[in-house]
């Protein structure tokens, strides 16, 4: 293990550079043709008020990662908190260089290395300085890996190598992180070390088929490309595709499918984006890598706390899908929670007073490291501590902006109907009948205003976009209450249950839960009108039968399309209305359905791309509605 503290590693270079003008005595003059280049330079003064160490640590293969490890001086009996990335473990502990701990690693940490804590981040096998060969999401060993080492094999060698050689811990290890990081924690439950005390996975990949990266119910996300491009290829794929500064819907439109869009680009055979265009269906493929279904089958022996955003722009679906099929088992139910935040992805681990337009009250994701991640950390890691009480369930209610605790998410009991006119009620309609509107594939709703660009802020708050830039198009269908005189108070995932036929073979359809705030605001006038969505979330229609068995609809048939919106906390106040449109594109967030019959929409041609008329039921046997999880 080498540390980079101690002896100047600038002197250190120079004078090792034997056959140089450098082998001579330090304080002799150079000539003008003196090599200027040295190995290296030590950046961590003797001033530190930190140890910076950089080790390789093997692996059962014999595969070396790169591993940094970072603790204020003179700590003993330290608990580690790990963090497995492909994010470049070097950057994440050298921040802005700084010679004091809490201005060199990322916010998160600093409540940690103030008490204590030995901080580790790795790089996973295959990236940055880790040896090996990088698989994107490394399928655990079995069906789909046949070798011996997955994420979970790698997580107990790291910690079998960290509870053995770091002399001044306690023993205990914690894991976490987020997005990818948070799908190497997961991955770390599986056979956990015996060191291994704690989990807190934050919006963890869990399956990219079902609502995290890369599918929603079926719907591709061909932005995804460009995530591909900067993971897996060494030079030049940075920054993602090289379309320019255009507005992306047309970039997109233009590129015609989503297969078709990656060969103009010429992505098309990266290994990553190949898999992405071979497993259109929910097939073995994805089955097999799903977290949910994976952890369900094994033990929980680590407690362990789930968090995601309430407007999580990439992985939704992880948290909650962990969550139902851990606290399903009564056996592991007592070792698993959840925490549902005002957040973007990833957002609890920055400043978190606000979110586009939406103001909190003080910074909740500081909140909540201080007052349930350090606490939780502290009762399971550290030597000697106070006892444990996590709450089951931990949400921010946004409308009424407070903490809350609870048993559990609220059961989706309470339907709110869609109705004739535009109306949404909470009774059910009198009578019945349809409203109906033109999907034309060429003309496709966009996801936020136009320009469109999937990167930076815009894509952060696109889930916190005021929705009146698509309210009264005639391709959107918009269903809004009256006033409410009382607070109607949801926690946990709205269900769909939209009963809708097609004149077309396939058709999407995307849902949209609003907050509708009143038209006049003096005490916060930006928000006078708006119209907030809580929960948006689309539906491929071929799906219907099954995930793994798309097929095409028959015209005219009303089917019974049903899925969940995200895991929310959220009060709709007096004053305000509760709003669902119903649209049949949302792009370029997700590729255009053809809406007629193909075997594989990645491949669709421009003369697949047709108009179809949505039929929307209301009342009556097929009553369209939106079931809430109403907190009684």
């Amino acid at each position: 293990m080498r540390s980079m503290t101690g002896v100047s590693g600038l002197v250190l270079a120079l004078t090792m550079m034997a056959g140089t003008p450098m082998a001579q005595a330090k304080d002799a003059p150079l000539d003008a043709m003196t090599p200027d280049k040295v190995a290296s330079y030590d950046w961590v003064r003797p001033e530190a008020d930190y140890v910076r160490q950089e080790v390789m640590i093997p692996m059962r293969d014999g595969v070396k990662l790169h591993t940094f490890i970072v603790y204020r001086k003179g700590v003993t009996d330290a608990p580690i908190i790990l963090s497995r990335t492909p994010y470049d473990a070097d950057a994440s502990t050298s921040r802005n260089r700084s010679q004091k701990i809490e201005e060199l690693l990322p916010i998160v940490d600093t409540p940690f290395v103030n008490d204590g804590y030995i901080r580790v981040y790795q790089d996973v096998r295959g990236l940055h300085g880790s040896e090996g060969d990088y698989v994107m999401t490394r399928p655990l060993r079995g069906p789909l890996n046949p070798t011996a080492v997955d994420h979970s094999t790698d997580a107990y060698d790291t910690i079998d190598w960290l509870v053995k050689n770091l002399k001044n811990s306690n023993g205990k290890v914690g894991i976490t992180g987020s997005s990818y990081l948070g799908f190497t924690s997961l991955m770390a439950l599986i056979d956990p070390h015996p060191a291994l005390k704690a989990a807190i996975p934050q919006s963890p990949m869990v399956d990219g088929w079902m609502g995290d990266d890369w599918f929603h119910n079926g719907a591709f996300r061909a932005f995804g490309y460009n995530y591909v491009l900067g993971q897996t290829v060494k030079k030049g794929g940075k920054g993602g595709l090289p379309t320019g500064k255009e507005d992306e819907y047309d970039t997109y439109l233009a590129a015609g499918s989503a297969g078709d869009l990656a060969r103009k680009w010429g992505v098309d055979q990266l290994p990553g984006v190949r898999k992405m265009l071979e497993h259109p269906a929910y097939d073995q493929f994805w089955q097999e890598q799903a977290l949910d279904k994976l952890l369900a089958k094994r033990p929980l022996t680590v407690p362990t706390m789930l968090v995601v955003g309430e407007w999580d722009q990439e992985d939704s679906w992880g948290t909650p899908a962990v969550y139902r099929a851990l606290s399903a088992d009564p056996a592991k139910r007592a070792n698993v929670s959840i925490v549902v935040g005002p957040w973007r992805h990833s957002g609890v681990n920055y400043e978190g007073s606000s979110l586009g337009n939406l103001k909190f009250e003080g910074d909740t994701a500081l909140q909540w490291r201080l007052n349930y991640m350090k606490p939780f950390f502290d009762c399971h890691l550290k030597t000697n501590p106070a006892p444990c009480h996590t709450p089951r369930v931990i949400t921010y209610a946004t409308g009424t902006n407070r903490w809350e605790e609870a048993d559990d998410l609220s059961p989706s009991t309470t339907p709110l109907y869609l109705g004739g006119h535009g109306e949404a009620s909470f009774d059910k309609p009198v009578g019945e009948g349809v409203e109906s509107y033109v999907s034309d594939p060429a003309k496709p709703v966009p996801s936020v205003p136009r320009p469109v660009s999937l990167g930076g802020d815009e894509w952060k708050t696109w889930l916190v976009q005021d929705q009146r830039f698509t309210d009264g198009r005639t391709d959107v269908l918009s269903f809004k209450t009256g006033v409410l005189s009382a607070p109607v108070h949801i926690r946990g995932a709205p269900k769909v249950d939209l009963r809708a036929a097609t004149s077309g073979k396939d058709s999407d359809y995307v849902v949209k839960l609003i907050d509708v705030y009143p038209g006049q605001n003096t005490a916060n006038p930006v928000m006078a009108g708006y119209e907030l969505g809580v929960g948006i979330e689309i539906f491929r229609g071929r799906y219907v039968h099954g995930y793994a068995t798309p097929a095409p609809l028959v015209p005219g048939k009303t089917y019974a399309f049903q899925w969940l919106l995200p895991t929310v906390d959220h009060v709709f106040l007096p004053g305000h209305r509760i709003m669902v449109q119903v649209q049949s594109s949302l792009f370029p967030v997700y590729d255009r359905n053809p809406q007629s019959w193909v075997p594989s929409i990645m491949d669709a041609k421009a003369e697949d791309y047709v108009k179809a008329t949505e039929t929307i039921h209301w009342g009556g046997k097929d009553a369209s509605a939106v079931w809430l999880p109403v907190v009684k």
